[in-house]
């Protein structure tokens, strides 16, 4: 099982400068996968999560695959009706072949109804642009000659039935967004049951969790998957891998801003927890 860091975009604290430091560090624990989020309007709704400057993902991927040797990069996620179809292949396709074939699209339906508005998006039809943008996508990139996209997975995110039906027609993983693990293991059940009744096989499995180490044990019905004790991450990430898990990516923002004017605590969190799983790996 690979494990990936979801690095903050976004945030006071986010600057050129920040996000090259972010990759060097990243890469250099020994991640597989480096991801970054997606807004292009950053409205009232989304800057209570997410708050400007807001980098764009395909412009900063583009260039940390330059100062980056081995890292895949990804998309977590992007909010597929925000783009062309054509534009999104294009740029996918560009940004694997520059990077060397490290390319992950991870794709969502998006929730911010106000930057839906500011986009000049009909909301109420966001999951059936998603539908389409996967769709024209893997059209376009059938085009070899002038794509030349090669192999770039899609992840679909989303919990809903529909969601969950969007991955196994269209994805080649489901990626779900932090929740806890008895709650990934039920919708994976779910996941298979609509699986058969498509006929179709089940998509991998690459969820994103949140990082936050706490010095002692939390209660495990107060905690999402990736918070807690050290001992209660790896348990996390053990019990995700048995699920099948492909990919772990460990989310280390928790929601204050200034956490990105900081970054020093994620990074020795992410230290800790690479050393904790790669010594396990060792010792099997």
């Amino acid at each position: 099982m690979e494990l990936a860091v979801n690095v903050p975009n976004f945030g006071p604290g986010t600057d050129p400068g920040r996000l090259r430091d972010w990759a060097r560090t990243v890469e250099g624990l020994g991640y597989d996968l480096l991801m970054v989020s997606d807004h292009v309007a950053i409205t009232p709704d989304v800057a209570e999560q997410y708050p400007a400057p807001f980098y764009e993902p395909f412009t900063t991927l583009s260039w940390l695959a330059g100062i980056t040797d081995s890292i895949r990069l990804g998309t977590t996620v992007l909010i597929a009706p925000y783009r062309h179809p054509l534009l999104v292949a294009r740029m996918s396709a560009n940004l694997n072949q520059l990077s060397g074939g490290r390319f992950v699209l991870g794709l969502g339906i998006g929730w911010a109804k106000q930057e839906f508005e500011a986009l000049g998006v009909d909301f109420s039809r966001r999951g059936r642009l998603t539908d389409e943008l996967v769709r024209d996508v893997r059209a376009a990139w059938e085009n070899d000659a002038d794509y030349r996209s090669g192999d770039i997975p899609i992840w679909i995110g989303g919990a809903s039935d529909a969601g969950l039906r969007r991955a196994v027609r269209l994805g080649d993983a489901w990626h779900p967004l932090r929740q806890r693990v008895d709650w990934m293991r039920g919708k994976l059940d779910r996941l298979k049951e609509i699986a058969d009744e498509e006929g179709l096989a089940v998509p991998g499995f690459a969820p994103r969790i949140l990082l936050r180490l706490t010095p002692a044990p939390l209660p495990d019905e107060e905690r999402v998957a990736g918070e807690g004790s050290l001992e209660q991450v790896i348990g996390d990430l053990t019990e995700l891998r048995l699920l099948g898990a492909q990919t772990v990516v460990l989310d280390p923002f928790a929601g204050d801003p200034a956490e990105t004017e900081r970054p020093e605590n994620a990074w020795r969190d992410l230290a800790t927890v690479a050393a904790s799983w790669h010594r396990g790996k060792e010792q099997k």
